[in-house]
């Protein structure tokens, strides 16, 4: 590669940063939706009756089973068939969290189950109402046994934000192509700069992630609650 051509990889880096930070936007923003709707599938799978908890389970088969792909382009294009002002961002957003939830659901339904049965029990016999309980006995324990699972989410869905770019998204993928577009010598270094990116988002998230697992950890609980069943 000539002087040059590093001058130019070197003068695209910015370029290439201004786009990871909306690849971190959705992140946020697809898993805190996600976060939220998984939780509340995975209640609903576990606690309610047999018709809701068939709808939950059929939610997130189809969300499992649709490729993210297939959901960009329904929600995006789909909705704005129907005159519905949505924007690639907030479609991307929508789409990826939704997916994302159907997984999460799955991760918070196996912590929920493995918090145990007598903890419901206690919790009831103490005088407090099912969703007290819920709120106040299982959810805590719940999200901390969840931890360790959720972090290979956070690993896959980081890296699924790059798909964005299929819908119109300016990120950090769509960054590099515009790079390479205008000097195709870059292609290999721009994009192994982009894998240098997302390695180390990848691992430092799953840094965090363990410090939050070993402050947060319950000693001997998981051994002591993973075979009970609701």
């Amino acid at each position: 590669m000539t002087a040059v051509d590093w001058q130019n990889l070197v003068q695209g880096i910015p370029s290439l940063l201004r786009g990871l930070l909306v690849n971190l936007e959705i992140l946020f923003g697809l898993i805190a939706l996600g976060f939220a709707v998984g939780i509340l599938i995975a209640l609903i799978q576990v606690y309610s009756p047999r018709p809701l908890s068939a709808l939950a389970v059929g939610y997130e088969w189809f969300f499992r089973g649709v490729p993210e792909m297939v959901l960009l382009m329904l929600i995006y294009f789909g909705l704005r068939q129907f005159r519905v002002g949505i924007t690639p961002f907030i479609a991307a957003v929508i789409a990826l969290g939704l997916r994302s939830s159907a997984y999460q659901s799955q991760i918070f339904r196996g912590a929920i189950q493995a918090v145990g049965r007598r903890q419901m029990m206690a919790a009831l016999s103490v005088g407090m109402t099912r969703l007290q309980a819920i709120r106040h006995v299982i959810l805590p324990q719940a999200l901390r046994l969840s931890i360790p699972p959720w972090s290979n989410e956070f690993s896959s869905v980081l890296k699924d934000t790059t798909l964005a770019s299929a819908i119109g998204v300016i990120e950090v993928f769509k960054k590099a192509r515009f790079i390479m577009g205008r000097n195709y010598a870059l292609a290999l270094p721009i994009f192994m700069v982009v894998a240098l990116f997302f390695l180390f988002l990848t691992y430092a998230g799953n840094w965090a992630l363990g410090a939050l697992e070993r402050r947060y950890r319950i000693p001997g609980f998981e051994a002591k609650g993973a075979g009970e069943r609701f």
